[in-house]
């Protein structure tokens, strides 16, 4: 599965806990920066955007 861009989240920082966002065909991937080779969560783009609905309105502890 091929992943025409990957950014780093705005909210890691820049020497611990980095996350990257890939976009693909019809999927969204979610990896770790500093092991970029160690596996993607992939998501439907919907389910993707549910999630991100629920973070920004502060829905987990």
């Amino acid at each position: 599965m091929a992943f025409q861009t990957w950014r780093k989240s705005s909210h890691s920082a820049s020497q611990s806990d980095c996350v990257e966002v890939g976009t693909g065909t019809d999927v969204v991937g979610v990896r770790d920066t500093k092991d970029r080779n160690g596996g993607t969560l992939v998501f439907q783009p919907q389910a993707w955007g549910s999630f991100l609905t629920a973070v920004k309105a502060e829905r987990f502890g």
